[in-house]
């Protein structure tokens, strides 16, 4: 028995298997979590190195260096790459696909291990950390009270930050900005020298008079106690009181003899500000297997308590991004379009069967189908993303698919008089075979999809799974509901023009029936001019892929999601102090607030971001500028960022570039990214700069800059190691004592209760200022004498690179550049062959990084996908019609769907990005339903002794019906994708509108030109027969009589 006349004959079965299904599901969906995408982390490591006061050259050749040959000869990397800016390196380490991040981080670390004893003294400990979506901020606020700024942060620090971290969920929080107390001890170097003392002697006073030291225990007749000597410092007064040494004539020298001791607040290294005013920032990260949406939630319901808790104090937060409103919007407008495709899929469904009943009964198959697959997502440990939404608002008109095949097929016996039951068996069985290779077709061009790797297959894995899963729930619905529905509620409708229906319905019949007659006289017509339609299919196939050469349609990684957010960064010459860069952003601030379309600003003075790296720079800011929603104002955000750009160029000695906030919630990449790599720097640079400039003459570049630029001033301090030794001092020495002297030694605390402050030991502004004044630093020898540093050394000031980097160990420098107007791929074209005619020097070489590079992988990703998918289909169809050349009549279809595919986006104005190339993807199993209904057909009545002839018209006549059924539910489905203007619809419309395209342009041709394949494909078998005869004969020796029919041998 099978399970079509199981379902038929034991209805109750059935029925409980999809009651179950459903409780299955709906129990599922109520466990499963909102995210914005999928969750994965990109196989990257970086290392983090801070070295307080070394310039870029010395953290490249003490750090960067270092650490690159140290993990090198790591298993499984692709490249190491490294940044090294003043005072920190950035060492990146991308692995292959294959690698186990976690194991290769551990790697990392020990051989990390293996060289941190090479590393400078003075540069802290490296960080080795794995690069994961969850590390980027969930949500980012500015706080304000009616306190003392120095005890708002430490009120902050102290209360507010630790209550947060309490909510369930919540990973890392940071302050950024604020005014943090810090006990700074100024050192008067002349009074320091006149004294006979030297800087480290100082700092190691400080040190050794700033202890705790627990002793041991002691026991007497009451109990055991513990014995400490409590020698921390507990007051600024005490510490200005400590004793240093004896003078000369053997008083007391106290600290503040030598020192202004002052209870003030840290150097700024980052000024915060949400529109306008002052503020501390926090960003919060969550937990790696917490969701977005609910930790969100759950802390602003605890914000709005501590508001209350201190409402006294005007305690008040005010958050400038919340990434679980773009999610929760975005999901919402999916699962919006999922409702509005399954209306106009059951009006396609009452067009063509005029009949709610018989509607519903083909439309339960996109609930039933839906639900279930809620079971697979829960299974599979998914989310509620914006990839699993799509896919189940994209595979609503595939849904119904086979129902409508299989339904059509029953009510064509219900004509001829069958009885319900045995029409529904007989309908359903002689549509089976059918049914199975459309949805078997489908699987096999998603599998490839799930497989491949890297950031492809990480974003899209989880929805081919999804259309997988749903689309083989839609075939046993077809197998088991649909037959069950219509053997008891089946029913013939009797059109009538009694109703303003029943009119419409007589309508739409004699016009289809009209225009079913016309078809058929084109398909006998083009029986007799064949040549004329291949030419017609070919010229139409060649114009559309022309599209692509001709620059009609462009390329990228990815299209730019409006999300209304856009990083505005600041950058002035380098040297700038963050005083002057906080007055110009402050004026910048001025100029974006006037914007009407602008509802916030956040504002980062001394933030720098590009990529992975963030960073801290005095010339640098960033403004967060945050737009009213897309729907209250008629200006694209790509153009109110034009517009902020043109006012800022008139800014004296101002650079910026404009970055819009992306699907991931963060910043996007500058888009292009060449990077050049050679044998030294300088080389480098000067290749760089001529390459630049060849890039800006280039239509569509923009704010085109070097990673790196000349000009960052130095005090370079040239010591003569002779003399050094000479004088009894080393190296390690004077490199101390300089650090301390110009950056500070913070390693001593003051405690005040509970509370420990930073004690900060360096030379006060106005000796740090005058470079002059260095060469009187002091340096005692174990001699006990007094060197001074100009004694030794020279001292001269010069300018420097402001960042160095490297490439696989080689020099490299970056050219970055904005895309305006035009996709970064057919920018990066442009600048290929530019480049072709260029002579770059011996050991220079250029390539891309970022999204270019990205893109570049992607499509050949997808690329072999899509031929992966293409294979798959043929070697399914082979196995299912058990013939080698059936299935290039079926695969023939899928040209003639790339016709409207390409079409449609040059007219829609879409790149191919890795979701239209998804598009076109979807498309081969897709079309391939109609070319198979066709066959399949064909097939049959030629089983049945009918002529080639005669099966191609009766199955153009019987399949026109439900192929336009089939195919207007997957076109009207796709509709509100493509229309959609809601969060997020970018990104997706260009996904929706090939497919579109792709499958109007198929449903015309492939009634047409799929016959004249087959017609064409009997003809060459007939011509082979007498070389298969012949080739027989020889193989065997038998009779020719004895070779078996020919559509057994091919």
């Amino acid at each position: 028995m099978t399970i079509t006349e199981l379902s038929i004959k034991r209805p109750s079965l059935i029925i409980i298997i999809f009651a179950a299904l459903m409780v299955l599901g709906l129990f599922s969906y109520s466990k499963l979590k909102y995210e914005l995408i999928p969750k994965f982390s990109p196989p990257i490591l970086t290392i983090t190195t801070m070295y307080p006061g070394a310039s870029p050259q010395e953290v490249e050749t003490g750090v960067s260096k270092v650490i690159e040959d140290a993990v090198a000869g790591m298993d499984k990397v692709s490249e190491v790459r490294s940044s090294s800016l003043e005072g920190v390196s950035f060492v990146i380490i991308e692995l292959l696909q294959s690698a186990k991040t976690d194991i290769s981080l551990q790697d990392a670390q020990r051989k990390i291990n293996e060289v941190v004893t090479k590393l400078p003294t003075g540069s802290k400990a490296p960080v080795v950390s794995k690069f994961a979506l969850d590390e980027i901020p969930i949500l980012r606020m500015g706080l304000s009270a009616d306190m003392d700024t120095r005890e708002l942060y430490q009120f902050v620090k102290d209360k507010i930050q630790p209550q947060l971290s309490r909510v369930p969920g919540v990973g890392q929080i940071v302050l950024i900005g604020g005014e943090q107390r810090e006990i700074k001890v100024n050192l008067d170097l002349q009074k320091v020298k006149s004294f006979g003392l030297s800087i480290m002697q100082v700092t190691q006073a400080i040190k050794a008079s700033n202890l705790d030291f627990p002793t041991g225990r002691v026991k007497d007749q009451d109990g055991q106690f513990i014995v400490r000597v409590a020698g921390k410092l507990s007051s600024v007064e005490e510490l200005r009181a400590l004793p240093i040494g004896e003078s000369r004539q053997g008083g007391e020298i106290k600290l503040s003899d030598i020192a202004e001791v002052e209870d003030g607040i840290k150097e700024y290294s980052n000024i915060t500000r949400l529109n306008f005013r002052n503020t501390i920032g926090i960003t919060i990260q969550k937990q790696s297997d917490a969701n977005t949406v609910e930790v969100a939630a759950k802390i602003k319901n605890e914000l709005a308590k501590i508001e209350d808790q201190y409402k006294e104090d005007k305690l008040k937060f005010e958050i400038a991004a919340d990434g679980s409103i773009f999610t929760i919007d975005a999901a919402n407008a999916v699962k919006e379009d999922l409702g509005i495709a399954v209306l106009l899929v059951a009006i396609v469904m009452l067009m063509f069967l005029h009949s709610v009943r018989n509607s519903v009964i083909v439309l339960i198959a996109i609930p039933a189908s839906l639900i279930s697959t809620f079971i697979a997502i829960y299974a599979f440990d998914f989310t509620l993303n914006l990839m699993t939404l799509l896919a189940l608002s994209l595979v609503v008109g595939i849904l119904v698919d086979d129902s409508i095949v299989v339904l059509e097929n029953i009510y064509h016996y219900l004509e001829k008089g069958t009885d319900r039951r045995e029409a529904a068996l007989r309908g359903r069985n002689e549509i089976g075979f059918a049914a199975l290779a459309i949805t078997f077709v489908d699987v096999a061009v998603f599998l490839p999809l799930a497989l491949i790797g890297g950031i492809v297959g990480n974003i899209l894995r989880q929805f081919s799974v999804v259309v997988v899963v749903s689309t083989l729930m839609s075939l046993f619905v077809s197998f088991t509901l649909t037959p069950l529905l219509a053997s008891r509620f089946g029913k013939l409708e009797r059109l009538t023009s009694a109703t303003i229906l029943g009119k419409f319905a007589l309508w739409f019949e004699k016009e289809f029936h009209a225009f079913t007659d016309k078809y058929l006289s084109i398909l006998k017509w083009g029986f007799v001019n064949r040549g004329k339609v291949w030419i017609l299919a070919f010229v139409m196939f060649a114009a559309s892929v022309a599209l692509v050469p001709m620059g009609l349609i462009g390329f990228e990684f990815m299209t730019q999601v409006d999300r209304g957010e856009f990083a505005v960064t600041l950058e002035l010459k380098p040297g700038t102090p963050i005083e002057e860069t906080n007055k110009i952003s402050q004026q910048v601030e001025t100029i974006i607030g006037k914007i009407p379309e602008v509802q916030r600003l956040y504002t980062n003075v001394g933030a720098s971001n590009e990529g992975l790296i963030g960073f801290s720079s005095s010339n640098a800011s960033e403004v967060t500028v945050t737009l009213i929603p897309k729907n209250e104002r008629s200006r694209s955000t790509q153009s109110i960022k034009d517009e902020i750009r043109g006012k800022l160029q008139r800014i004296p000695g101002l650079k910026t570039r404009e970055n819009e906030v992306g699907i991931f919630g963060v910043a996007n990449e500058t888009p292009i990214q060449l990077l050049l790599t050679g044998p030294s720097y300088e080389e480098v640079i000067a290749t760089a700069k001529d390459v630049a400039n060849i890039m800006k003459k280039i239509p569509g570049t923009s704010d085109v800059r070097l990673s790196s630029q000349d000009g960052n001033p130095e005090t370079r301090i040239n010591i003569d190691r002779r003399k050094l030794v000479s004088y009894g001092l080393t190296l390690a020495e004077v490199g101390g004592t300089l650090r301390v002297a110009l950056t500070g030694d913070d390693e001593s605390k003051l405690r005040e209760g509970d509370t420990e402050y930073d004690i900060r030991v360096m030379l006060d502004q106005f000796d740090r200022s005058k470079t002059d004044e260095l060469g009187n630093i002091a340096f005692t020898n174990k001699k006990g004498q007094q060197i001074y540093l100009k004694q030794f050394a020279d001292i001269s000031r010069a300018t420097g690179p402001t960042k160095l980097s490297r490439q696989a160990r080689a020099a490299s420098v970056i050219i970055y550049s904005n895309a305006i107007g035009r996709p970064s791929g057919n920018i990066a074209q442009d600048i290929d062959k530019e480049l072709k005619d260029f002579k770059f020097p011996r050991g220079v070489a250029y390539g891309y990084v970022g999204q270019v590079k990205n893109q570049n992988e992607s499509m050949t990703d997808m690329m072999l996908a899509l031929f992966a998918g293409i294979l798959f289909t043929y070697m399914i169809m082979v196995a299912l019609y058990d013939s080698f050349i059936y299935p290039f009549i079926i695969l023939f279809s899928i040209p003639l769907a790339m016709i409207g595919a390409l079409l449609a986006l040059a007219l829609s104005l879409k790149a191919l990005s890795i979701f239209s190339m998804l598009g076109v993807i979807m498309l081969v199993g897709l079309v391939g339903k109609n070319a198979i209904l066709l066959v399949d057909r064909t097939n049959f009545m030629r089983s049945k002794g009918e002529s080639l002839h005669d099966a191609l018209i009766d199955a153009g006549k019987m399949r026109i019906r439900p192929i336009f059924m089939t195919t207007l539910t997957m076109i009207f489905g796709m509709m509100p994708i493509a229309l959609s203007t809601s969060d997020g619809a970018e990104w997706k419309s260009g996904l929706a509108w090939a497919l579109i395209g792709g499958l109007t342009s198929s449903l015309f041709l492939t009634l047409l030109v799929v016959p004249m394949v087959y017609t064409k494909v009997e003809e060459v078998k007939v011509a082979f027969i007498p070389f298969v005869k012949k080739w027989f004969f020889k193989l065997t020796g038998k009779k020719t009589e004895a070779v078996p029919a020919a559509e057994e041998l091919i």
